[in-house]
């Protein structure tokens, strides 16, 4: 009998293994009612959707939406729109999914953390390491089950974000308990580190609720209006007086308020961002709509408001500026850095919270110093795990004093010598050289230990082919000898350049 008892336990094990995976899985709430339940049904469903969007497309990094979590038949061509905003090409690490709760108050907000989220379309995994990591660091965050048991308002999102990109992007699904605004404010530092050009903020939200369908549109244009601004004070006010008017069925401006707020405090460090309205219906536009109480909807989205500047992250192209206000910080850290070495011997001492959001982004950059028009000390980082203003200060002292091709920069020469700062995008491995756009790209040349690299600047002013700028790149900087880059890895970048002399 002993085979059988071995048997049997094997089979409790798997059953009891494959009870724990169903604990950790986020099963459909609404499926079949706010959208449809069979998959075939729901891809046709959602196919016809995002055929019907008529936009314009943003060529620049969208950071987020606002999009509408109705039933499909009312809001999903308005969901549509707004995650059509979003180029396909756009490869981020993670979709932090933010609505606020209908069903449950609690305080602070809830993060699934582990397992999966389900839907027709298939699984969504959770990034648990994120989701704990908000747990653990902050107060406000927590693990609250039900709030997500029967909460549509990201359920209804995730069909339309499997439809254009597929289920390998990990989400973080938080549900927001409270009301009140200190709370939301709490919510946004917390999810501040992770808002950034590598993740994909979704706010899930619905606007005025039941009021006749031409009040409808202007309060809910007067909502948008006020949000769009992106002073989360003056949004609160106005969600505060809101609360005075007597409007005949009206139950809420914003019924995911509190997620909109987050969103303002999250984006309000950014100066370079702006929200940019898509496109507006209620549920009086529809068929099936009752014109004598509606629903609102709006798609929004947050860019970046320079589309003129192109940086290349991953695979994706996204936008990339910084204020003037940014560009004279970064100047002044690194002219200000070579002055504290030069005549104190130690780094310039820097306080963070005197610098805009955008310089705490770990980016790379390279610090090239110029003499009379020539080249004086040019160093830098691709790859940093500090934020730009850190790298730019280091990389300011390495390009005067440690730059082997010349000697360390003298008293003298520093009164004459011109900074210039290239803030770069990461590298992309090419096949092809016809893929390289010279004044566009730098290029980066590895092989094996040996390696080299030429800014985007230095092809200007010089009638050069790509296979001269490569062959220089190879013998001058790489030491690979003028054919060495046939043999080597051959990578290029993007830069956001400025400087004293700009």
């Amino acid at each position: 009998m002993r085979p059988f008892y071995v048997i049997l336990i094997l089979i409790l094990t798997s059953m009891s293994g494959e009870a724990q995976n169903r604990d950790k899985e986020r099963m459909p709430a609404v499926s079949g009612s706010f959208y449809p339940g069979n998959e075939r049904q729901l891809s046709a469903e959602l196919e016809k959707l995002f055929d019907n969007v008529t936009r314009d497309d943003f060529p620049w990094a969208v950071r987020a939406i606002i999009s509408p979590h109705a039933g499909y038949t009312f809001s999903g061509s308005v969901a549509a729109s707004a995650f059509s905003s979003i180029p396909e090409t756009f490869d981020y690490e993670n979709v932090f999914i933010i609505g606020s709760s209908h069903r449950v108050s609690f305080a602070g907000a809830s993060v699934y953390r582990e397992g999966y989220y389900i839907t027709p379309l298939g699984r969504l995994k959770v990034n648990a390491d994120i989701a704990q990591d908000l747990i653990e660091n902050s107060s406000v965050f927590s693990y609250y089950p039900q709030a997500h048991e029967t909460e549509h308002s990201i359920e209804v999102q995730l069909p339309f974000l499997q439809f254009r990109f597929g289920n390998d992007i990990p989400i973080v699904p938080v549900i927001i308990g409270s009301t009140n605004t200190a709370t939301c404010k709490n919510i946004a530092n917390a999810l501040q580190p992770y808002f950034n050009n590598k993740n994909l903020f979704i706010i899930s939200s619905d606007f005025s609720h039941y009021p006749p369908y031409d009040i409808a549109n202007e309060l809910d244009k007067e909502t948008a209006d006020n949000l769009m601004a992106g002073d989360p004070d003056r949004f609160i006010e106005y969600m505060n007086n809101s609360y005075k008017s007597k409007i005949d069925g009206l139950a809420t401006r914003m019924c995911g308020w509190t997620s909109g707020l987050v969103l303002l405090y999250l984006t309000d460090p950014h100066k370079s961002l702006e929200y940019k309205h898509i496109t507006y219906k209620n549920s009086g536009d529809t068929p099936y709509g009752d014109r004598s109480g509606v629903v609102g909807y709006h798609a929004i989205a947050v860019v970046d408001n320079n589309p003129g500047t192109k940086v290349i992250y991953g695979n994706k192209e996204a936008a990339f500026s910084l204020s003037n206000e940014d560009e004279k910080d970064l100047i002044e850290i690194a002219r200000n850095n070579i002055r504290s070495v030069l005549y104190e011997g130690r780094y310039l001492e820097t306080d963070p919270s005197q610098f805009s959001q955008k310089l705490h982004e770990p980016l790379g950059a390279f610090v090239t110093l110029n003499l009379d028009g020539k080249l004086r000390g040019c160093i830098g980082r691709f790859i940093p795990d500090e934020p730009l203003f850190e790298v730019v200060k280091q990389m300011s002292a390495s390009a005067a004093f440690s730059d082997t091709r010349f000697t360390p920069l003298t008293k003298d020469e520093f009164e004459k010598v011109t900074i210039e700062i290239s803030v770069l995008g990461p590298l992309k491995k090419v096949s092809n050289i016809d893929e390289i756009e010279l004044g566009k790209h730098g290029v980066y040349l590895r092989n094996d230990t040996r390696s080299g690299t030429f800014l985007p600047q230095v092809a200007e002013g010089k009638d050069w082919t790509v296979e001269e700028f490569l062959g220089y790149l190879a013998r001058d900087k790489a030491g690979l000898g003028w054919n060495g880059w046939k043999d080597a890895e051959i990578f290029v970048y993007e830069a956001y350049i400025f400087g004293e002399n700009h």
